[in-house]
C-alpha cells in the first residue's frame, strides 16, 4: 500500500509543478500586451475499488461506501488559453492599435523551419522597418515581424513622411505635408471557436491541425469586413492575467505539492520501521 501512496505522490507532484510552472509564466507576462492568461485543468487517473467487506450484514445502515477506493493521482489534462479581453491602455501612440472583439486577431507573418506561416496575436504595438536600402518602409511587429496587409505585408514609400497612424478600421494612412493617403489595410480575421488555438511563444497562437479533427479552414477563419470600426488607435489591450487569481492558485498548488512530498517522506518512514521489525 505505501509503494502504491508514494506512486500516487509522486505522479500528482510531477503534474503540481507543471501547474506551478504555468502560473509563473502567466505572472511573468502580467505586463505583456495582448497576452492571454493560461489555465491548468486537471483530471483524475483511473481508481479501484477494494470491497474489503463482503458480508451482507456490514451493509446494513451503512451511511459510507462499501469498501476502499484507491485513485492513482492526478495529471494535466490540458492547458487553456483565456481568451477574455484584458484591460484598456492608452498610450496615444499612433502605431498601437486594440481590438474590439475577443475573436478577432492580427495576422503575422514568420519564417518558421525555412518556410513562411502565419501566427495569429492581439498584441497591437506595431512599428515600421526600412526595406530596400531604405526607400520603403513595411509594417512590423516588435520583433520585427511582417503585418499582414489584406494584399501581403503592408509595404510603402517612406519619401516625405510626416506621419504614420492607424484608423479604427484597421486602414494605415501616411500624411506627407497636407496630403493623407491611405497606403494599406490591416488584415483583421474573427477566428470561431477560438479556443482551439495553440500557443506558440512570443504572444503568437497558430491553428491545429484542422483535418484531423475534422474542420474547415473557412468555418473557422473569417475575414472581417474591410471598413468596419473593429479597433481602438492609439490604446493597446494588456494582458487578461489577475494578479490575485494568479497567486490564490500559486498558493493551493505549492500547498498541494508540500502535501504529496510529506506523504512521500512518511510512507518511506513507515517503510523503514517495518524493515527494523522484520
Amino acid at each position: 500500500m505505501s509503494l502504491r501512496a508514494m506512486g500516487q505522490a509522486s505522479v500528482t507532484m510531477n503534474n503540481l509543478q507543471k501547474q506551478i510552472d504555468t502560473i509563473s509564466h502567466n505572472l511573468a507576462n502580467l505586463q505583456t500586451p495582448g497576452y492571454k492568461q493560461r489555465q491548468a485543468e486537471f483530471s483524475a487517473l483511473l481508481t479501484q475499488h477494494i470491497a474489503n467487506m463482503t458480508h451482507p450484514e456490514n451493509a446494513r445502515g451503512r451511511m459510507t461506501p462499501d469498501g476502499i477506493r484507491l485513485g492513482t493521482g492526478a495529471r494535466l489534462g490540458v492547458i487553456n488559453n483565456k481568451l477574455a479581453i484584458g484591460s484598456m491602455q492608452r498610450t496615444d501612440r499612433s502605431l498601437d492599435a486594440a481590438l474590439k472583439n475577443e475573436h478577432h486577431f492580427f495576422q503575422v507573418s514568420v519564417i518558421e523551419n525555412g518556410e513562411e506561416q502565419i501566427r495569429y496575436t492581439r498584441d497591437g504595438s506595431f512599428y515600421v522597418q526600412p526595406v530596400n536600402d531604405g526607400a520603403q518602409l513595411v509594417l512590423v511587429t516588435k520583433d520585427g515581424h511582417p503585418v499582414q496587409g489584406v494584399n501581403g505585408p503592408i509595404q510603402f514609400d517612406a519619401n516625405n513622411i510626416d506621419d504614420i497612424f492607424i484608423g479604427d478600421g484597421g486602414e494605415i494612412t501616411v500624411r506627407r505635408g497636407d496630403v493623407q493617403e491611405i497606403v494599406g489595410q490591416l488584415a483583421i480575421v474573427e477566428i470561431e471557436r477560438s479556443r482551439i488555438l495553440q500557443s506558440t511563444g512570443d504572444n503568437f497562437f497558430q491553428l491545429p491541425d484542422l483535418e484531423a479533427l475534422g474542420l474547415n479552414m473557412a468555418d473557422i477563419v473569417q475575414n472581417v469586413p474591410v471598413g468596419d470600426a473593429v479597433l481602438d488607435s492609439g490604446v493597446l489591450e494588456m494582458s487578461n492575467v489577475r494578479m490575485e487569481e494568479q497567486m490564490t492558485q500559486l498558493m493551493n498548488a505549492q500547498r498541494s505539492y508540500q502535501f504529496n512530498s510529506r506523504t512521500i517522506s512518511m510512507m518511506d518512514q513507515m517503510q523503514g520501521l517495518i524493515n527494523q521489525v522484520r
